[in-house]
């Protein structure tokens, strides 16, 4: 299997759980609070790699105690760091999260050396697309920097999965000949304009991505499950019930599982069952990495 190459962020989360959420100008008194590593390329590299995927990362983080705590974490989950750049002068990325005790959250991000992966760094790397089998890549990065990967990709032949979060426009020329992309019900309402609420919106939405040149679109609903739609129908997972204590990281969980099963070689509607069962697993758990389940385990069907 040809390795899964995931170019993105790598972060510090700072996690307060609490009561219920702040509201604008609120203080609320918090709970616990703990440290872990994340950002959503390294949510989703070690996702790819609990699935079973050889993973490679292409990233960038400050030269400080949090960049270089994230870049050992990131080798003790057996992910190649050799392309991941120390940038000096510039803070590490960090997050600072809330998490109510319904299990959901609100997020801020300072991306830090994440704004400095340039589209400069991946043509330098080029030799890593040339042998991979997947490219993943979110939005926590420069726009340039994703544009680069998509051309890079597409001249190795080489499926490209965009995952777009945090939601944002996309420049049209990413979209001709992208493999699959994956927004969840917000970010595919802002690529598209219509209000993804249920099955037959999503299927709406989903269409009129396909139309701007996209392969296959997957567009993830929470608890409802993920629709896959492309030339040959729609085929809609559900997700099973569970007891939901953090959707942190659900969404990566998701990507980078789906990623693994494509490099794999498993069908696509068999790689969205098993990226919705584990992102399903994923919501059981606090933290984002910590939530990753492991595809051998026993943790997944």
């Amino acid at each position: 299997m040809k390795p899964v190459l995931v170019i993105g962020s790598s972060n510090t989360d700072m996690v307060i759980t609490v009561g219920d959420l702040p509201r604008s100008g609120e203080t609320v008194l918090g709970n616990e609070f703990k440290i872990f590593a994340g950002g959503k390329g390294a949510n989703q590299a070690v996702a790819a790699r609990r699935a079973g995927a050889d993973v490679h990362m292409i990233a960038a983080v400050g030269n400080d105690d949090f960049g270089k705590k994230a870049v050992t974490a990131l080798i003790e989950e057996g992910i190649d760091v050799g392309n991941v750049q120390t940038v000096d002068a510039v803070a590490s990325g960090v997050a600072m999260i809330f998490v109510s005790d319904a299990g959901e959250n609100c997020i801020g991000v300072a991306p830090g050396a994440n704004s400095k992966l340039s589209a400069d760094m991946l043509r330098h790397n080029e030799a890593e697309f040339a042998s991979a089998g997947v490219v993943l890549v979110q939005l926590e990065t420069p726009m340039e920097t994703i544009v680069a990967a998509a051309a890079l990709a597409a001249a190795h032949d080489v499926k490209f999965i965009l995952n777009p979060a945090p939601a944002a426009e996309i420049p049209e020329k990413v979209y001709a000949g992208l493999f699959c992309i994956t927004p969840n019900q917000s970010e595919a309402e802002l690529l598209t304009g219509v209000t993804v609420v249920d099955k037959a919106s999503a299927s709406q939405a989903a269409h009129l991505l396909l139309q701007r040149g996209i392969n296959n679109v997957v567009i993830t609903m929470g608890s409802q499950g993920a629709l896959l739609c492309n030339a040959d129908g729609d085929f809609f997972e559900e997700a099973g019930t569970v007891a939901v204590v953090d959707t942190t990281g659900a969404g990566d969980t998701f990507n980078g599982f789906f990623a693994a099963m494509v490099a794999s070689g498993k069908s696509l509607q068999d790689a969205l069952a098993i990226a919705v069962s584990a992102a399903s697993q994923s919501v059981q758990v606090a933290g984002a990495i910590p939530s990753i389940p492991y595809l051998n385990a026993g943790e997944l069907p």
